[in-house]
């Protein structure tokens, strides 16, 4: 019996063995290999690819906002790997433990090497293993997703040659397309997929669907490296017919519409986004994103209102939480284009308060409320939205964003001399109020600040007490109706009172004498002198000035701001209505006589514009009649006529550089002599700016402080856009320091 049992032990360990070669070629040996590889080998390592794709669709975010790519993956450049030992063995080593593969597609790459090692089966010339195909398939997609595109494209073109009529060569040779596209082969890719896809007369072969649209995929991926958008449109149509891969070709439709978009073909644009949404088994991330896309591109009243209708129904879904910002800044963007302005900035606001907003959104939704604030010459507003855009804003270069950072530039200095306006005319008017109205005045304000103070005391102590409540709700609910001292919710009310009438208390005898306020921490008394300071009206009444001096100071600086806006809304916005209001007070307050004649200038520019000639005239009469031999006259009476340079440029230049000689000498007075002695003589002069800046400059060195600022700042004034003008107010700036 024992050796009958050694017999058949002997007989099956022979057949294993026998099963287990690569060399015989039977039935057996073909099926057992056949099976191993597809149910062990290559099963674990398709399930390591899978879970790679899924990381890569889990950490990939795509960027709506932009067109999108074709294949949802981020290469860097510099890490492909394009030089190894060529071979059809290359990198089939198993190495060390220590060299094992860790991430998912390595893993997957060790399992198709493994498969081809241990379970190939070629024998002359030819593979028995069926399943062998597949795994070079496997190796050369793993290498593709681990950015080893040369490595990929062997394993692929080893298929290609020896398996040419496997049920897979038609998916391989899409791969080594995808591949020769990442490495920039893109018209080798091109012209093997137009061998794939069609005949030598140029008609499509009969093709599975699925290959028809990986195909049509891949061309479009090619033509998108090429830069021909119309090639690309022409295959996304043709990829997008089948929809056999929901994600792809969900994806494929998204681009397409994208495109129409981008060149204004709304209604195109609009039958693909529909297409997409009525896709019923497309991932919801491109439904709901499609939708967006249709308020984007609303082509009339009709449609608008439809669309408006079907956004606000989204809105009101739960599960569109994630996409509630974008969502609510369509709905705005509807609502703008129908002037319903109002409601469109609602919308705007709700949009930026939206839970987990994206910060892109936020910038778009922050340049929609700057630029309706900034056409509504509300151009301060319009400033802090276009802050609070730069804030968000991650892409410095890309073009949309310094195109405001432009804008909010040109703003700055509107800014600047509007908070310089509204900071003294505020100080000089409770300045000019006598002792018991500015008394009156600073009183009110302390009334309003102790009231805002006591609520929000009394906020902090509300919220004191719901922590309280909320921390013992259990003992509460158990409690209910019981003792006093054993009612959380009683206890906690009896104490916030306690604490608002009389404070902070030790447990001691005559507890109640205002003497007894405990105070424990210096903070604590830092605080209290704090807030005395607040409620002293001794403490405003200090900060008012009463030296003439300083009022009279305040009120020039106050007058150039008035003048300098009126300027920028002038010349920088053409905002004529903010501009008229500025210059026209700046001429009722002005006591510059520097400032006098281009106020008038302006003033008769504007009101000629508007046709109003009768006040046009007023101030015309003012610059002929005061002003005779300036350029201004000039252009006045001879509009047609260029201006004419009483002296040559080039005259003026020798003239110049005598005089800043002199300058150089250190005699100033002599300077200033000459300048003076010079400039009516050359009113329409292009130069006059450079001789009154060094005319500062020389005053100066020989006169006080005060008189050198106001030479500069005339300078500043008079010709502020240029170059001299600039220097001058930077010097003004220090000075003012």
């Amino acid at each position: 019996m024992k050796y009958t049992n050694k017999i058949v032990f002997i007989a099956v360990l022979c057949g294993l063995l026998y099963a287990c070669s690569t060399k015989k070629d039977t039935v057996i040996t073909r099926n057992w290999h056949t099976l191993n590889t597809k149910y062990n080998v290559l099963f674990n390592g398709k399930e390591s690819f899978a879970k790679g794709l899924d990381d890569i669709n889990q950490k990939y975010k795509d960027d709506w906002f932009e067109q999108l790519p074709i294949e949802p993956i981020k290469f860097e450049e510099d890490k492909i790997v394009a030089n190894f030992n060529t071979g059809i063995g290359s990198g089939f080593d198993s190495g060390s433990d220590s060299q094992k593969a860790t991430t998912p597609f390595g893993i997957a790459e060790e399992k198709a090497v493994k498969a081809i090692q241990k379970h190939g089966m070629n024998i002359d010339g030819y593979e028995r293993n069926r399943q062998i195909d597949d795994a070079y398939l496997l190796l050369g997609k793993s290498r593709y997703y681990e950015q080893r595109f040369i490595p990929a494209i062997e394993a692929f073109n080893y298929i290609i040659a020896n398996y040419p009529y496997a049920n897979l060569i038609n998916e391989t040779k899409i791969w080594r397309a995808k591949a020769n596209i990442r490495i920039d082969n893109e018209e080798l890719a091109i012209q093997s997929l137009k061998l794939l896809t069609a005949d030598k007369e140029g008609k499509e072969k009969q093709l599975p669907e699925e290959i028809k649209e990986q195909a049509h995929t891949a061309l479009a991926m090619a033509y998108v490296k090429m830069d021909s958008l119309q090639k690309v449109k022409e295959h996304l149509q043709k990829a997008t017919k089948t929809l056999n891969d929901r994600n792809q070709g969900a994806r494929n439709l998204f681009i397409l519409g994208q495109i129409y978009s981008a060149e204004d073909k709304k209604d195109s644009a609009l039958y693909v986004f529909n297409k997409l949404i009525d896709f019923k088994k497309a991932p919801y991330k491109y439904k709901i994103r499609a939708n967006v896309e249709l308020a984007k591109n609303t082509t009339n009243d009709s449609t608008s209102a439809a669309i408006l209708e079907r956004i606000i129904d989204l809105v009101k879904v739960r599960e569109n939480k994630p996409y509630l910002d974008e969502l609510l800044y369509q709905v705005g963007y509807l609502l703008e284009q129908k002037d319903s302005i109002n409601l469109a900035v609602d919308y705007y606001n709700q949009s930026l308060r939206a839970d987990n907003g994206e910060d892109k959104q936020k910038t778009f939704t922050y340049e929609k409320l700057g630029n309706l604030k900034f056409k509504n010459s509300e151009y301060l507003a319009a400033s802090s939205y276009y802050d609070s855009l730069l804030d968000f804003s991650r892409d410095t270069l890309n073009l949309r964003i310094r195109r405001i950072k432009r804008k909010r530039k040109n703003l700055s200095s509107l800014i600047q001399f509007e908070n310089t306006l509204s900071k003294n005319d505020s100080i000089i008017k409770i300045a000019l109020l006598p002792k018991e109205a500015q008394n009156a005045f600073f009183q009110k304000y302390i009334d309003s600040l102790k009231k805002r103070d006591q609520e929000l005391a009394q906020l902090r102590l509300n919220q004191q007490a719901f922590g309280d409540t909320f921390g013992g709700g259990s003992l509460q609910s158990k409690n209910k109706g019981k003792w006093y001292f054993y009612n959380s919710q009683s206890l906690s009310f009896g104490k916030t009172e306690f604490k608002k009438i009389w404070g902070n208390r030790k447990l001691e005898d005559d507890w109640r004498w205002s003497s007894k306020q405990e105070i424990t921490k210096s903070e604590d008394v830092a605080v209290v002198n704090q807030k005395n300071a607040r409620y002293d009206i001794e403490t405003y009444l200090k900060t008012i000035p009463t030296d003439k001096k300083i009022i009279d100071s305040l009120k020039l600086d106050r007058n150039d701001a008035l003048y300098e806006l009126g300027i920028i809304y002038k010349e920088q916005f053409k905002d004529d209505k903010l501009a008229l209001e500025r210059l026209e007070r700046v001429e009722k307050l002005n006591t510059k006589k520097e400032l006098t004649l281009p106020i008038h200038w302006h003033l008769y520019q504007i009101y000629k514009k508007s046709g109003n000639t009768s006040k046009a005239d007023v101030h015309k009469n003012v610059i002929l009649s005061n002003y005779a031999n300036t350029k201004f006259a000039q252009v006045i009476l001879n509009p047609n006529q260029p201006l004419v340079e009483e002296v040559s440029v080039s005259d003026l230049e020798k003239a110049y550089k005598k005089i800043y000689y002199l300058y150089k000498e250190d005699k100033f007075e002599e300077t200033v002599a000459k300048i003076d002695t010079i400039l009516p003589t050359i009113q329409s002069s292009k130069l006059i700016p450079k001789f009154e800046l060094l005319k500062a400059y020389a005053i100066g060195k020989y006169k006080d402080k005060e008189e050198y600022k106001v030479a500069m700042n005339f300078v500043a004034v008079s010709y502020g856009n240029t170059e001299q003008g600039k220097k001058a107010k930077e010097i003004v700036k220090q000075l003012s320091n």
